[in-house]
């Protein structure tokens, strides 16, 4: 008790000291709680900037706008610079976005094409300045426009075209030669023959490209692509240099990377030189003698970038004189001597007066808002993308509102959210197709709602090119170009009319490039084509979720037309191979009339409705087999229909089920998963033992 006594009058004598020791003692545990946000916060930030970086460098498909990535970047570099002690080599505020991908073989620059330093203010282009006349005094710059595509090296030697690449990750990027040699702007041989020059461009893709390759996607059926940026990108790596050469790349040269037999002093000075040797430069890159008229060029070049056949998404400012560049040097990543000013996205307020529903080639129903008149990024501004019934939901927009519109990528208006309600409430879409008047369907999981009436004259043209190609009914001669041409003239206004075309209704339109012989072609293709197997017609009537296989199993499993369109779900379940959506899929097709009345049309025009599978014996019955690679004499659907013609079934992907992977030459990543699951590999020859 003594000793209790005398510590508590010790703590009432130092009262203030007590109080400060807790006062620390709470601190120190708010400070540890502080840091574990921020480093949760830092890498949060790492992670997600990582994950948006590949979908915009590596998969060309960008989730978000190039500003919020932007934003998040910036917000990252502040952190690691308040926080040095959570910094990383491997932050991407370190390295550019891309990497090399495995597919073209890697060229290591021996200059590193390095990325800019970003500015989104005029205070940051100021601060720009200071840092440069800390070292040099009066710099002259160079100000041009920051083109949006893909950066690549070209190389030159004696004036030759030797090679080219992609940036990569700055250090290491891809071999793109073949690509970019059909890049009609690129030249192949220069007009002055110079031991040796690396030059740096911008390949992209002008936007009637652009319009261009999204309307042939979609008219196929597929995916389209984003923007111009990573249209140009996509193309560039395509591993056939024929689809490269049918998008309409173009490219703009803005950079000696390193050159030999030639002395330059400056940039303008370098560019000029470019023009002469054959490239296309950069365009309007203008020089000025200190940063006030900089920025009064990059005004200009933003008021004038509506009006621009290609995409800028900024401007760069460059100190001109190489000596100067030597004297400033670079960071980590970002060369001292430039910086990119990139313009905000422009966002301005108007009034929503109507929703529009258009239904795309593959029967999606997409709104469109009809917005009073309203200039932005250069253009004027009357429509917009509403995107789908959810995203309406979310936003709560319904006809009447002020809403708040912003350019996509400077591309595409888009409708942001709503800043005033003045309408009765959130807008439904129809229960019916406003193209044909069937009713429509929203399928689970999806957010799409669509049209699944085959007849549906907005899908025509893109259904009747899949109902006649190779893997559907294989009509030679009725590719996409002779089926448009047939459509506008009034030819085909349905799928089933194909089999109501003769050679004298034909040869009566009086089409150019229609002679006696082609149009007998095409009359005895489609006369041909009747005799197909049931398989392919189900494939050719373009069932959502069905493909070619499904549609073999389909008819290989319940033998008959008829059989097919009075299955049920249940039914078709038993099918190995089919899931819940693929079967609820069929079963809506064929509850359709119009679906019913298709078939009812194709069968009087004498198209076979039944399997002519036949099983020569069960030999591969409850066997699963894999094709990879080039086959000696079988083609891959040849092998395909024996081994089913024996009772196996074949598949796309190599994995613990697979019985027996058959194997021709260049098999790849399948034959490797094979290998290591320890599943049998075959030849031809020995698969030919098999069937004897």
């Amino acid at each position: 008790m003594k000793y209790l006594k005398a510590v508590f009058l010790i703590l009432v004598n130092n009262i203030n000291i007590v109080i400060e020791l807790i006062n620390l003692f709470w601190y120190n545990i708010c400070l540890v709680k502080l840091m574990e946000n921020v480093k949760a916060k830092i890498e949060e930030l790492r992670k997600t900037l990582q994950y948006h970086s590949d979908r915009y460098y590596n998969d060309d498909a960008p989730e978000i706008e190039d500003y919020e990535y932007d934003m998040m970047m910036r917000e990252l570099k502040a952190l690691e610079a308040q926080y040095p002690e959570y910094d990383s080599a491997d932050s991407p505020t370190k390295r550019v976005g891309g990497k090399a991908d495995n597919s073209f073989e890697s060229v290591v620059h021996n200059v590193r094409m390095e990325s800019l330093q970003d500015a989104f203010s005029f205070d940051e282009i100021r601060d720009f300045e200071k840092r440069v006349l800390d070292v040099v005094s009066k710099p002259a710059y160079c100000v041009e426009p920051k083109i949006d595509g893909l950066s690549v090296s070209l190389e030159y030697e004696n004036g030759v075209f030797v090679r080219g690449s992609t940036r990569g990750d700055g250090n290491v990027g891809e071999d793109v030669s073949g690509n970019l040699r059909v890049i009609r702007n690129i030249p192949l041989k220069l007009n002055k023959e110079i031991p040796f020059i690396e030059v740096r461009g911008e390949v992209y893709m002008p936007k009637k490209s652009f319009e261009r390759v999204v309307d042939r996607q979609l008219l196929n059926g597929e995916k389209p692509f984003k923007n111009p940026r990573n249209a140009a990108a996509g193309s560039l790596r395509q591993k056939d240099s024929e689809v490269t050469a049918s998008r309409g790349l173009d490219i703009f040269v803005f950079n000696v990377q390193q050159i030999e037999g030639v002395t330059l002093n400056s940039h303008k000075q370098s560019l000029d030189f470019l023009q002469e040797l054959g490239f296309n430069t950069v365009p309007n890159y203008t020089l000025v003698n200190n940063i006030d008229a900089a920025i009064d060029e990059i005004n200009k070049i933003g008021e004038a970038r509506g009006d621009l056949e290609f995409d800028i998404d900024g401007a760069v400012i460059k100190v001109d004189d190489f000596a100067m560049r030597a004297e400033l040097g670079s960071t980590a990543k970002f060369p001292k001597w430039a910086v990119a000013f990139k313009y905000p996205p422009e966002e301005k307020q108007t009034k929503l007066i109507d929703i529009e529903i258009g239904v795309g080639r593959t029967g999606v129903l997409t709104p469109t808002a009809v917005l009073e008149p309203v200039h932005l990024a250069g253009t004027t501004v009357s429509r917009a993308t509403l995107h789908n019934q959810d995203f309406i939901n979310e936003k709560g927009i319904a006809i009447g509102d002020i809403v708040t519109v912003r350019k996509a990528g400077d591309i595409i208006p888009e409708v942001l959210c709503v800043n005033e309600h003045n309408g009765d409430g959130v807008y439904e879409f129809p229960e019916i197709c406003p193209s044909c008047g069937s009713e429509v369907v929203k399928e689970e999981g999806e957010a799409a709602i669509r049209c699944i009436n085959p007849d549906c004259p907005a899908q025509l043209l893109r259904n009747l090119i899949h109902f006649c190609s190779r893997d559907a009914m294989d009509i030679e001669g009725l590719g996409p170009a002779i089926l448009e041409t047939f459509v506008n003239n009034n030819l085909i206004e349905k799928t089933e009319d194909i089999y109501l075309l003769t050679y004298d209704k034909i040869a009566s339109a009086a089409l150019e490039g229609f002679k006696e012989k082609s149009i007998n072609n095409i009359i005895n293709s489609i006369e041909k084509s009747k005799q197909n197997d049931l398989g392919k017609l189900i494939f050719a009537l373009g069932i959502r979720h069905v493909g070619a296989k499904a549609g073999s199993l389909l008819a290989n499993h319940f033998k008959t037309m008829n059989a097919i369109m009075d299955a049920s779900v249940d039914e078709i379940l038993q099918i190995d191979g089919f899931g819940a959506v693929m079967a609820e899929s069929v079963v809506d097709f064929f509850k359709n009339e119009k679906s019913r009345a298709l078939i009812e049309s194709l069968a009087q025009s004498g198209v076979n409705m039944e399997s002519q599978s036949v099983v020569n014996d069960t030999r591969f019955e409850g066997m699963t087999f894999v094709l990879t690679g080039t086959l000696p004499t079988l083609k891959r659907s040849e092998a395909s229909k024996i081994i089913e013609s024996f009772g196996g079934k074949t598949s796309s992907s190599v994995s613990k089920k697979t019985s027996i992977v058959l194997a021709g030459e260049e098999a790849g990543s399948k034959l490797d998963k094979a290998n290591a699951l320890g599943i049998r590999v075959i030849s031809e020859e020995e698969f030919m033992e098999m069937i004897k």
